[in-house]
């Protein structure tokens, strides 16, 4: 007997509706997503801050950037804590990864503080040049990270509308009719 192959939908449209189905399912991956986003690429960038915490050299330096490696992970681990699967959301630890964010932006401010002092100090300033031009590159880095984890904070304090506006998203497929259900015949074996 010949099976007949029915047409799956396939491609490109199709994973981008099991992702919008599984969002919909779990709209707090948004904001895990861009907090993920913004640990890796800090993580991806530490080699400016590492250089500039040893050019500076100023106090708290070196500490701020340690801390905000740890809060960054400790805060998706509160995160993932935060939304159980199938269960209600865990608001302590949502409360504490909102102060973990907290600190994260305040360690990146001083941060970039530091940097402030060490390129407007009355002696022995330092130049942006060419062999330094890491220092630059570590404030781009640190004021691109608090954008990041400010818009992962926002996006996590609006999981409730993201959810209500997801459900709103049709993700049903079409299915072929087969034919008026009267017309079909069950027979005894």
């Amino acid at each position: 007997m010949a099976r007949k192959n029915n047409k799956q939908p396939g491609g490109i449209k199709e994973f981008f509706r099991k992702m919008m189905v599984s969002l919909k399912r779990k709209p707090q991956m948004i904001p895990m997503l861009v907090l993920g986003a913004a640990f890796l690429y800090y993580s991806l960038n530490l080699t400016h801050i590492s250089d500039t915490t040893a050019k500076i050299q100023l106090g708290g330096m070196g500490l701020s950037g340690f801390c905000t490696m740890l809060f960054s992970l400790l805060s998706f681990v509160c995160f993932m804590n935060a939304y159980p699967h199938r269960k209600k959301t865990n608001i302590p630890m949502l409360v504490l990864m909102f102060v973990m964010l907290g600190l994260l932006v305040y360690c990146d401010t001083h941060y970039l503080s530091c940097i402030t002092r060490a390129l407007t100090r009355a002696d022995n300033p330092i130049s942006l040049t060419g062999s330094t031009a890491y220092v630059g590159k570590a404030q781009n880095v640190l004021n691109v990270h608090r954008i990041i984890i400010a818009v992962g904070a926002v996006l996590t304090l609006l999981v409730p509308v993201l959810r209500k506006l997801l459900r709103k998203v049709n993700t049903s497929l079409d299915v072929e009719e087969n034919g008026n259900m009267e017309e079909i015949i069950l027979s005894e074996d």
